[in-house]
């Protein structure tokens, strides 16, 4: 543990929530001043523009907030933070922190606010939406070591979140080559220029399955039993099984026809309607549960075709017009199975599929060094508040 006294974030400068101009008077909006809102935040880079802006008379009407001022959500998602780059307003989900110089280095400061994130968590009453009030924020701490140090420390973190955005940065490119690869071979699959045969989603899956959503009730947590998929577990491509959750083998074999195999689909049906990620081999025989639907790959149609085919822009676009419901988003089962998919010929699948292979191959090695990458900055930043870098 280091030695650096540590002090409340009020004393340190000068703690703002942000507030939101009318939005019934138009001429407020759509100037020059970024309007940041947590889904601009966490982010390296400093926030220099944002999809919503202020004009000259929102901003008057706002709380302007001046460049290098530290931004941390504290309402909803919680610990989400950001550093303006030039002259912003936020909304009222996020307090923000105009560090004395004399005291803060700005970029010290954001990381030091940045570990405040578990905190912010334990702070929160357990409500439907977690909020932090400002003057509990304003009286977190950090530590603070002198000016110099703090200079020193933000230089070699920033260094090394430089080298795991480039490696961010690189495997974006890769999900990027993988549709131009697509539509290179195939085009939209909407508009289907190359005139391939159509054919419902539920006559091209496997013989003797279809499509179709998994358990109704799983019942409590069973260890030891079988694991089902939710809709929450499917996150960038991937089914996480940090949380997943676990059913009595004798409810999953009530629904045996949702029992997924290694290499089929699994599509949410609600909520985030339309996320998609490969059964792996280790979860070959789980369930999935009613958010959740099976797709297995029949014959005419290669597994990671159908896969990109439905992660296809257009394909997406098609799924969002079928949604029913604003709180509550669905697609139906009879609307899913009547998607339209184009259907190439087997080999032209087939080649694009090795050509995925490939690309995959290249994104595990960018995975594994972005691994190493976060480990390594995980260590740096606990020895930099320790005092020990």
């Amino acid at each position: 543990m280091s030695n650096w006294p540590c002090y409340p974030l009020s004393s340190l400068g000068r703690v703002t929530t942000g507030s939101t101009p009318r939005t019934s008077e138009e001429h407020l909006y759509g100037g020059e001043i970024p309007f940041v809102t947590p889904a601009d935040l966490d982010q390296i880079d400093p926030v220099t523009s944002t999809p919503r802006t202020l004009s000259h008379a929102g901003g008057n009407e706002a709380r302007l907030l001046p460049a290098e001022t530290v931004m941390v959500c504290c309402i909803g998602s919680l610990g989400k933070i950001g550093i303006s780059g030039t002259t912003v307003a936020t909304n009222q989900q996020i307090n923000s922190v105009v560090f004395d110089p004399l005291r803060i280095f700005s970029r010290f400061g954001f990381y030091a606010c940045r570990r405040l994130k578990s905190k912010l968590e334990t702070m929160a009453p357990a409500t439907t939406l977690a909020i932090v009030s400002k003057s509990k924020f304003e009286q977190l701490e950090i530590p603070v070591p002198p000016l110099p140090e703090q200079r020193r420390i933000a230089e070699v973190l920033d260094r090394a979140e430089a080298l795991r955005a480039k490696r961010r940065a690189a495997l974006a490119q890769l999900d990027t080559l993988t549709q131009s690869i697509f539509l290179d071979l195939f085009g939209d699959p909407v508009t289907n220029p190359k005139g391939r045969p159509i054919r419902d989603l539920q006559t091209v899956v496997k013989a003797g399955t279809i499509v179709t959503y998994g358990i109704v009730q799983a019942g409590d947590e069973h260890p030891g039993g079988i694991p089902y998929i939710r809709t929450g577990d499917i996150v960038d491509g991937e089914i996480k099984r940090e949380n997943l959750r676990h059913t009595d083998p004798k409810i999953a074999a009530r629904f045996d026809r949702s029992r997924v195999e290694a290499g089929e689909i699994v599509m949410s049906i609600r909520a985030t309607v339309g996320t998609t990620a490969l059964v792996s081999s280790d979860l070959d025989g789980a369930n999935l549960t009613q958010g959740t639907a099976r797709i297995a790959p029949g014959e005419s149609t290669d597994r990671l075709y159908l896969l990109a085919f439905l992660r296809a822009p257009g394909t997406q676009h098609w799924i969002s017009r079928q949604v029913k419901g604003a709180t509550f988003r669905e697609i139906t089962l009879t609307r899913l199975r009547e998607l339209p998919v184009a259907v190439p010929p087997l080999d032209l699948q087939r080649r694009f599929a090795r050509e995925v292979a490939a690309v995959d191959k290249l994104k595990s090695a960018h995975r594994a060094s972005l691994a190493k990458l976060d480990a390594l900055f995980a260590s740096l930043q606990h020895r930099a508040f320790r005092g020990e870098l």
